[in-house]
């Protein structure tokens, strides 16, 4: 019996990281190759582009609320099946889009879809499948997701020398609609089963290491953790070639810029088999201090080599490690619980924040230049570093309290 359930188990998870690499691959990753056909061919600028797109991250911060409590009122492994129809139909529109308004309006949507499909509710399925192991699941997850972006971004920029951007986006778009909705169909037949004959009364649920009178004040910190980080991260990524590049590190740039994904990578499987013994503050703690600690080697080495290569190593495993937190801190602090509803207003922050990021920093790297702005950066991210260390503290006396 234990058997089946483990094997079940995998296979969900393997399902999620499969519509996860096509997810964030389709959605996310793919648009940063695919903007300059997109400038070209609706007579726009780049910046324009761009601009849309971050107007679509705020919108879908917005959403992510709601989206969230969807989740919990009607399952997330529906979410996922309705949000990958939704995806799909989106790309669509954005493919066939004849105008700039329709191509803004299809942006936003895309986003919004996103938060229907991509780690958030994802990780909100696991701990709907199985509460107990769902930190464990989440680790697996993101490290096979966390192979999106090395196989997305060369796929899309080996298509643009075939295709324009609309066709691959209807490529992208049948990819949704063929391989991930199937897939949260039948993760949604499996849940409504297991509820039909009772297995989900066996399982046990999660329930919070912060007590319930101090999770108010909880919340905000560790959200504002994560949107403060979040707004660090996304700040050095948007500008992360080109700002190597000015720093005198010329065709370098490209080279160093992609160790950040295998980074990710490695700091995910670094935990998955040495970090199970470190509870999900402990991780947000050290995942904050690798991508602060990065930024302050590139702040200090300027255009050294070896420096800029331990930057993004570094940046890549506080981010990798940052994923796995934001899907396991929330379910150790709060429970399972509506955790939907949690790690929707969590996301919302993160997001919103995020938006703003690539603008703030580049206005930072004109007014301040580039060594500056980074001392900034990494000074902010201290600032979430310390929240999370709060978080650590309070979590470690709640739970000496209990005992």
């Amino acid at each position: 019996m234990r058997d089946t359930k483990n094997a079940i188990s995998l296979a969900t998870i393997f399902a999620l990281g499969l519509t996860q690499i096509i997810g964030y691959g389709t959605l996310y990753y793919s648009f940063s190759i695919l903007a300059p056909g997109m400038a070209k061919d609706l007579g726009i600028t780049l910046e324009q582009v761009f601009g849309v797109f971050s107007v679509s991250l705020l919108v879908g911060g917005l959403s992510a609320p709601m989206i969230g409590k969807q989740m919990d009122g009607i399952g997330a492994a529906t979410v996922l099946t309705v949000g990958s129809l939704f995806s799909a139909l989106t790309l669509a529109l954005c493919a066939w889009s004849p105008s700039v308004a329709v191509f803004a309006l299809a942006i936003v949507l895309l986003e919004v879809s996103s938060g229907m499909v991509q780690y958030q509710a994802a990780f909100a399925a696991l701990v709907e499948s199985d509460p107990k192991t769902a930190s464990r699941s989440i680790t697996y997850l993101t490290l096979i997701g966390g192979f999106a972006s090395t196989i997305f971004w060369p796929i899309s920029a080996a298509l643009m020398g075939y295709m324009s951007w609309r066709e691959i986006y209807l490529v992208f778009a049948a990819l949704n609609l063929v391989v991930c909705m199937p897939l949260h169909f039948w993760m949604m037949r499996k849940g409504k089963a297991a509820s039909a004959n009772g297995t989900a009364r066996e399982r046990q649920r999660v329930i919070g290491a912060i007590p319930p009178e101090a999770r108010r004040g909880a919340m905000v910190v560790v959200s504002a953790a994560f949107a403060i980080l979040g707004f660090t991260l996304a700040s050095i990524l948007a500008h992360m070639v080109p700002m190597l590049g000015d720093l005198g590190l010329g065709a370098a740039a490209v080279v160093i810029g992609s160790l950040f994904g295998p980074a990710q990578v490695l700091s995910r499987l670094l935990n998955m088999i040495f970090g199970t013994r470190l509870l999900p503050p402990m991780l947000a703690v050290i995942s904050a201090a690798l991508m602060v600690v990065g930024i302050l080697i590139l702040g200090l080495s300027g255009s050294w080599l070896p420096g800029a290569v331990a930057f993004a190593i570094c940046l890549g495993l506080g981010s990798g490690i940052n994923s796995i937190a934001q899907g396991s801190l929330p379910l150790y602090l709060f429970g399972s619980d509506g955790y939907g509803a949690i790690t929707g207003r969590m996301a919302a922050a993160r997001l919103a924040l995020g938006a703003a990021a690539p603008f703030a920093f580049a206005m930072a790297m004109e007014l301040l230049g580039i060594s500056l702005s980074l001392f900034v950066t990494a000074a902010l991210g201290m600032v979430g570093m310390a929240a999370f260390v709060s978080v650590a503290m309070a979590t470690k006396r709640s739970v000496v309290a209990a005992g």
